[in-house]
């Protein structure tokens, strides 16, 4: 138990300002990657509409175009659920804490990635433990 206060001890809450204002930039990010999933969407859809018989580059042209908004659209999900979970994180007090050793991270890094679940040390073990 003693471990755990002294952890408690070096980690306060983070500053109200600093949680607003990442909320604020979260929200906007949200907004954004939803304007864009929306116009891709509709790329894909006059992109499947406007399929008429046609030589054979042109038919793998529009199939790589499907296949990268696709990709884009699959990626751009994976960033909009990290926001949502980070807006959570914020509401529920535990936003800009590593998930997985508990300490802060690094305000740095959070402006850089506001949706960051992990601190930079915890992040790279992970990486190298996926390569």
């Amino acid at each position: 138990m003693a471990a755990v206060n002294k952890k408690k001890k070096k980690n306060p809450p983070i500053d109200q300002d600093f949680l607003d204002k990442m909320e604020t930039a979260l929200s906007a990010l949200k907004t954004e990657i939803v304007a864009n999933l929306i116009a891709s969407n509709e790329d894909f859809k006059e992109i499947m509409e406007g399929e008429e018989p046609k030589d054979l580059a042109d038919s793998a042209s529009d199939d790589i175009d499907r296949k990268m908004l696709e990709a884009i659209g699959t990626q751009e999900l994976k960033r909009l659920k990290s926001i949502e979970s980070a807006l959570t994180r914020i509401k529920q007090g535990k936003y800009g804490h590593c998930i997985k050793c508990g300490k802060r991270i690094p305000q740095d890094r959070l402006m850089a990635i506001p949706y960051a679940l992990m601190c930079i040390e915890c992040k790279s073990e992970e990486e190298r433990r996926n390569r």
